[in-house]
């Protein structure tokens, strides 16, 4: 039997798991099963139409770049190269920001409270305690903002998407953070299966 100071260790760290896991979001992926992603070794970035010519948006720019940053790491670790001339893949990413509804609930207890009662033959008073008792639920609508990245990998040669990965997860603030791009796009790219 394990002592509790061992128990109570192992119950924390799996809560931990559990919130950390939930926060990170679920991963979709789309993938042409016809790519031969064995002859892919290099990428470069596609430049988006509105920072050719015209004024960056400052207020984009950082979190652009975080994203890409997130992404040449995890392409990087899968043995892929940025090139600047005639890559294998174009690489893009997209983040949608936007407010959802999101129902929430609430458990329900009854007030604890406690009687009295003059026992005549005794002559003492006793007291009982009724606990508080489960009720149900209370259940609510708030408003939540989630962000959602998209990575896409287009074929150069033929120009056609070959795979697709997005997430969406519950934002802590307005803006996205950096590290929620980080677990985001990790979390994309653990289905990241360039097998055939």
């Amino acid at each position: 039997m394990l002592p509790a100071s061992v128990k109570w260790v192992s119950t924390v760290a799996v809560s931990a798991l559990l919130v950390l896991s939930g926060c990170a979001g679920t991963a979709h992926i789309e993938k042409d099963k016809s790519a031969d992603f064995s002859k892919y070794r290099t990428y470069a970035w596609i430049d988006k139409p509105e920072e050719k010519g015209r004024k960056k948006n400052r207020r984009t720019e950082l979190t652009e770049t975080n994203i890409r940053n997130a992404v040449n790491e995890q392409l990087q670790k899968n043995g892929w190269r940025e090139v600047s001339a005639n890559p294998d893949v174009l690489v893009s990413s997209e983040l949608l920001v936007e407010r959802n509804q999101k129902e929430q609930q609430d458990p329900v207890y009854s007030q604890p409270y406690s009687r009295s009662y003059y026992n005549r033959y005794s002559g003492r008073v006793i007291t009982y305690y009724f606990p508080s008792r489960f009720m149900g639920y209370d259940t609510y609508s708030t408003t939540v903002r989630e962000g959602t990245i998209t990575i896409t990998l287009i074929d150069n040669s033929t120009d056609k998407t070959v795979w697709q990965g997005w997430t969406t997860s519950e934002l802590n603030s307005s803006r996205i953070s950096s590290n929620e791009i980080d677990r985001s796009v990790k979390t994309i790219f653990r289905k990241f299966d360039t097998g055939k």
